[in-house]
C-alpha cells in the first residue's frame, strides 16, 4: 500500500509540474507575462552571440527531443520496466520531458532581430490563430484520454490494485480529421504570431522539423500495435493538414 500511495504522489507531482511547464510555455512562445520568454530576457544587459545563441538553442531542442523520443519507444519501455514499475513509467517521462522543458525556457537566448512584423487586422488573425492551436492541443488530450496520456490514470488504477488495462484504438472528434491534432495545434501556436523575430522562427522551424521526424517513428509504433486498423485510418485520414478536396489517398 505505501509503495501504491508513493507512486501515486510521484504521478501527482510529475503532472504539477507539467502544468507548471505547459502554462509557462504560453507565456514563453506568445510573449507574455513570464519574466523570460522566447523574444525577452530577464538578462537584458548581457547581449549573447548570435552564433552562440544558435548553437545553444539548438542543443536545449535537441535534448528535449532526444529524450522526448527516445523515452516513447516501445523498445526503452520495455528496458525501463526492469526497474520502474509500470504504473510510474509515463510519470517518469512526463515530469523529465517537462523538467527539459522548463530547463530550455530557464536557458533560452533570444534573437531579437525581425523576420516579419504585421499589424492591424493581420496581426489580430495571427493572434486568434496562435490561442486556436494551443486550444486544439489541449482539448485534444481531452478527446482520448487526458489523464492516461499525463500519467495519472496508471497510476490511479494502480493504488486502487488493479491491473492497468491496454489502450483501445479510437478517433473521437478532431481525430476524424485528422491524425495528430495535437502536433497541429502546436504548429499553429509556434508559427501564428505577428512578430516573428529570428529566435521564434528558429523555435518554429526546429520544432516542426522533430515533430515531423518523430510523428513518422509514432506511426510505425502505431501500425505495430494496431495493424490493419490504424493501416486503414491512415489511408482514410491525413496526418497533420485536414482534407478540404479529394478523394482519400
Amino acid at each position: 500500500m505505501i509503495s501504491r500511495l508513493l507512486i501515486l504522489l510521484y504521478a501527482i507531482v510529475s503532472y504539477v509540474i507539467f502544468t507548471v511547464s505547459f502554462l509557462y510555455a504560453l507565456g514563453f512562445v506568445g510573449n507574455y507575462v513570464v519574466p523570460k520568454s522566447i523574444d525577452m530576457s530577464i538578462d537584458v544587459g548581457n547581449s549573447t552571440d548570435l552564433s552562440v545563441a544558435v548553437v545553444v538553442n539548438l542543443l536545449l531542442m535537441s535534448l528535449f527531443a532526444i529524450q522526448h523520443s527516445v523515452m516513447a519507444r516501445p523498445a526503452f519501455k520495455r528496458w525501463s520496466a526492469k526497474f520502474l514499475s509500470p504504473a510510474c513509467q509515463r510519470s517518469t517521462y512526463v515530469l523529465l520531458s517537462s523538467l527539459i522543458l522548463l530547463l530550455l525556457f530557464w536557458q533560452w537566448r533570444p534573437i531579437p532581430a525581425p523576420v516579419w512584423q504585421t499589424s492591424g487586422t493581420v496581426a489580430w488573425l495571427l493572434i486568434g490563430v496562435h490561442w486556436l492551436g494551443w486550444l486544439i492541443a489541449f482539448a485534444s488530450t481531452h478527446m482520448i484520454d487526458h489523464f492516461d496520456l499525463f500519467g495519472l490514470r496508471q497510476a490511479f488504477v494502480a493504488f486502487r490494485g488493479s491491473e492497468i488495462p491496454g489502450q483501445s484504438f479510437r478517433t473521437p472528434l478532431l481525430y476524424k480529421i485528422v491524425r495528430h491534432p495535437i502536433m497541429l495545434g502546436f504548429l499553429l501556436a509556434f508559427w501564428a504570431t505577428p512578430e516573428m523575430t529570428v529566435g521564434h522562427f528558429l523555435f518554429a522551424l526546429a520544432n516542426t522539423a522533430y515533430i515531423l521526424a518523430a510523428l513518422q517513428f509514432e506511426e510505425r509504433d502505431l501500425i505495430a500495435e494496431f495493424g490493419a486498423t490504424y493501416q486503414d485510418y491512415r489511408r482514410r485520414v491525413p496526418m497533420l493538414l485536414p482534407r478540404l478536396f479529394g478523394a482519400p489517398r
